[in-house]
This record gives C-alpha cells, structure tokens and sequence, in this order.
C-alpha cells in the first residue's frame, strides 16, 4: 500500500529543516558589496574577489523563528493574495464572471461554423491566444505577482471548457513564465543583467526574439498535448478530485441569471466616472515602457472614454455586465500601471481592491455585506497565503545561516579550464541552482552578474552570452521552486497541491532545461548581431 503523499506545509516545513542542516555542513561566507547605480536605479551588487569565509552561523531552533521571518519577509505577497481573494469574492457572488464564461463559451460554439476554426478547434484557438498574450507580456515586462489575479479567472474558465486547474495556471502563470524565461525586453532580468554588465540597454534583442519564440512556442504545444488528453477524460487530470471545488462552484451558479440594474450601479457609474475623468485630467498623457523606447500616448483619457460609453452600454443591459467592463479595465489600468507608473503588488492589489469594492456597492450590497464577503474571501484563501509565508522561511534559513555567497563561492570556482562551451553551461547550471533558493531575478542579476560578466572576460566568452545563461537559468525553474511565493501563491489560489503540480510540470521543465542549452550554444559558436 503506497503511503499518503505528505501536505504541501509538511513538505516546506521539510524543507527549512534540510536549509537549517546544511548550514552545520556548509562554511559560512560572504562577499563585500557595494551600491551602484544600474539604469537610473541604486543596486546592490558583490564586488568581484572580496569572498571570505566567516564564521559559521548554525541554524537549530532558528528554524521555528524562520516561519515567523519568513512571513515578514514575504508579507507583501501575503497581503496581496489576501486582498485579491477577498475583493474576487465579492465580485463572485455577482456571478458576472459566471455569465461571462457561459456567453463566451456560448459564443465560441458558434465559430465552428468556420471550416478553418472547426479543423483546428475552436478550443485550440482560445488557449493559444490567451497563452500567446500571457507569454508576451512576462517577455516585455516581466509579468509575474500579476498571475495570482487572473488564476481566479483561468481556472473556472477552463473547467467550464472541459479542462482542469493545471490547464487554468497554464493559462496564465506558466504562459507569462515561458516568456518570462525567454524575455527580450524584461526591464527586470535582461535590463538589470546587462545594466550591471556595462552592455547596451536590450541589445541583442533579434536573438532573444528568436528564444522566447522557441520557448513559447515548445511550452504551449506541451500544454495544448496535454489540454486535448483531459479534455477526451477529465478523469485521467491528477487534479481530478481537487477540482471538485471548482465543478462544484460552477454547478452551484448554473445558467439562471436575474439581470437586473439597481439604482446603486448607476451611482457607482457617475462617481467613477467622475474619478477617472479628473484623473484623465491628471495624467492626460502617459509614456508607456517598451524596453528602451517609451511611446507617449494619452492613454487614461482615451480609457476614460471608452469605460463611459461601455458602461453606459452594459447598464442599459444588467448589472452583470456593467460589472464585467469594471474588471476589464481593471486588467487594462493594471497594465497601463506596470508598463507607465512602476506600479508593483501594493498598487495592483488596491487596484482589485477597488474593483471589488466597486462590485459591491455596483449590486446595492451595504457596508456591512461587503465586510462579510470580503472577509469570507480571505478566509477561503487564507491557506495559500499561509504556504506563501513558509516558503519565504526556506530563503530566510539560508540567509541566516550564510551560506547563499558560499554556494555561489564554490559554484563560480568550479569554471575554471572548461573552455567557452564548458563554462556558458556551468553558468547556466549554477544560475538554475541558485533560482531554486533565490527565485528573484533581480536580486540573483544583482549577486551573479558582476563576477560572471568579469569571469566571461577573462575566458573569451561574449558578455551577452553571460548574460543569456542567467536569464534562461532564471526565468525555467521559477515553474517549480518551492521558495516562489507566486508560484506558491498561484497553486494556493488554484488548490492543487505542490506536489502534484511537481509530477505534472517536472518533465516540461526538463524539455525546457534542454532547450535553454540547447539555445545557449550559439552565443558562444556563431557571432550573433549585439553579441
């Protein structure tokens, strides 16, 4: 009799307990560091050759202390996944997004009349568009803490299609994870990469093009082989039985809508309208960051005057609708915020906040009632929270017990006299390891960045090269580190437990370890243009 897989706090809870042992193994060590200033913003980075061992800090009891840190440590992903399930509540008791899923749906049928949709399936199509965006969007700005969001979204979406909540978090999380690892003009790992290693701002760029090609392209069919094989027997999903939840939740909404518009939707309206227009007013142009370029265009006053005349539009019609273009353009403001105001967790999170809010009062819902609801919905999700603050204490153990700079220590001494090939893969290697107990792209460019771009030098490798190793070594293995509070996040929000998600997305990350060699050996073999 095969024994009960342990639960997903059991296995990080495991897992601070190994850090903690290691560091009785592992020297402590550390690198000086020093600040400077990459693409206008101040970074901390390890000054190259100022390694020494220090003093072991052990870890015993730490490790009870480390769940508290680690909470502290993430606590604005924390706060942003309680905020989101909170204000998605709200908004599902409206049962808008229900209606929406079931119009789509109904809306997709009909374009099996076409010849060309029905050969290549109307399924088929939608996955691959909404993947298509997801992937383009983690290449251009990074999308990441974003997915948590739209897994509230993706995963009753795609059990109502006939799939399961793998498919739903393939929708958006690993969609914006592939482009993430094959980005061509994230201001967050390629930006910051070549910032540090003295190399022009997203040069290189027709290469990198080429790789988030690839690996979009490599990780939507595994999805879509996947997708048509649930899709033919739901039951063979190893997510069958957690996905009762969702088919649960979508039996309970069924097809029966009461449209209706109460007065409290139009005050909403006006007040709204009035509030974008003054900001329109405000920011009456915005410039909008492609990489590099920056394309100035006014861009909350033309949203502003599309949202009242589509309000308008859905008010004549029901609530439900009205309440459909508010989260609509929440997802729009959402990215006109990231690419045009650097806005990061806290802004997004008010954002949905507000949304819900607005949901709320939309239905005639008073003070009182949106509280409660709110409160059911970070409650409902409190769990995945909870595993978000645990994980951060895996990081937090290593951090304490100082041997982060002694793994990378031992790790960059191992280079030596392998050759450019040799090297460009050790590189990869090490920074696919570190992404294990560092899954932040920015921080990990900040600690590898200035010793491996100084190291490539002195072996004749193309810092562009270099810089190509760390971010596919960066961006593959943030689809299964435990430390990775999206991730973590977005499996809580989906309930699929870790360690299934693990057997699932495990062989795809291994195509994907493949392939990012696989594209590693033209920057060292053929003179590539910005290289």
């Amino acid at each position: 009799m095969l024994k009960k897989v342990p639960h997903t706090y059991v296995i990080v809870v495991g897992l601070i307990v190994i850090c903690a042992a290691l560091t009785w193994i592992i020297p402590g060590g550390e690198f000086k560091r020093e600040t400077v200033v990459v693409n206008g913003i101040p970074r901390e980075v390890i000054q190259n050759n100022s390694f020494q061992f220090t003093e072991s800090n052990l870890q015993t009891w730490q490790v009870f202390s480390a769940f508290f840190e680690g909470f502290v440590k993430t606590s604005n992903i924390i706060a942003f996944i309680l905020m989101i399930g909170g204000a998605f509540w709200i908004l599902n008791e409206s049962k808008s997004i229900d209606l929406g899923i079931y119009r789509f749906l109904n809306s997709a049928k009909k374009w099996e009349k076409f010849k060309l949709m029905k050969r290549i399936g109307v399924n088929n199509i939608i996955l691959i568009a909404i993947m298509f965006i997801f992937s383009l969007f983690g290449s251009v700005f990074g999308m990441s803490e974003e997915t948590i969001a739209f897994t509230i979204i993706f995963v009753p979406l795609a059990i109502s299609m006939g799939y399961d909540s793998i498919v739903g978090v393939s929708l958006c999380f690993v969609a914006a994870a592939l482009g993430f690892a094959g980005a061509f003009l994230n201001p967050f790992t390629v930006g910051i990469a070549q910032g540090l290693s003295n190399l022009p701002l997203f040069s290189g760029i027709e290469y990198r093009i080429f790789m988030w090609a690839t690996i979009s392209i490599t990780g939507i069919a595994y999805i879509l082989r996947y997708a048509a094989k649930i899709h033919v027997n739901p039951q063979k999903s190893i997510v069958y039985d957690d996905d009762n939840y969702w088919r649960t939740r979508n039996n309970e909404t069924g097809t029966d809508f009461n449209f209706y518009v109460p007065r409290a939707a139009w005050i909403s309206f006006i007040l709204l309208s009035v509030a974008l227009t003054f900001f329109a007013f405000y920011y009456p142009v915005t410039a909008l960051k492609l990489g590099n370029t920056e394309i100035i265009f006014p861009v909350v006053p033309v949203c502003t005057a599309i949202f009242f005349i589509s309000g308008i539009l859905a008010l004549r019609k029901t609530v439900h609708f009205y309440i459909l273009v508010l989260l609509s353009f929440t997802v729009v403001f959402l990215i006109v915020g990231v690419m045009g105001y650097d806005w990061y967790v806290m802004e997004i999170a008010s954002l949905f906040l507000a949304l819900g809010i607005v949901s709320g009062i939309a239905m005639g819902k008073t003070p009182n009632e949106l509280t409660r609801s709110f409160i059911e919905g970070a409650k409902d999700i409190l769990p995945a929270a909870m595993v978000v603050g645990l994980a951060g204490g895996i990081v937090v153990v290593l951090e304490e017990g100082k041997i982060i700079d002694t793994l990378l220590y031992y790790a960059s001494q191992s280079m030596s006299d392998l050759g450019k090939v040799g090297s460009v893969s050790v590189m990869y290697l090490i920074q696919n390891f570190l992404n294990i107990f560092i899954p932040s792209g920015s921080s990990k460019a900040a600690l590898t960045m200035p010793m491996m771009s100084q190291f490539s030098d002195l072996i004749g490798i193309s810092r562009q090269a270099t810089v190509v190793a760390f971010q596919l070594g960066d961006g593959i293995t943030n689809m299964i580190t435990p430390v990775s509070g999206v991730l973590i996040g977005v499996l809580g929000v989906a309930r699929i437990p870790y360690e299934k998600w693990v057997k699932w997305i495990f062989p795809l990350i291994l195509i994907l370890f493949v392939l990012g060699f696989l594209l590693l050996l033209p920057t060292v073999l053929i003179q590539l243009n910005g290289f």
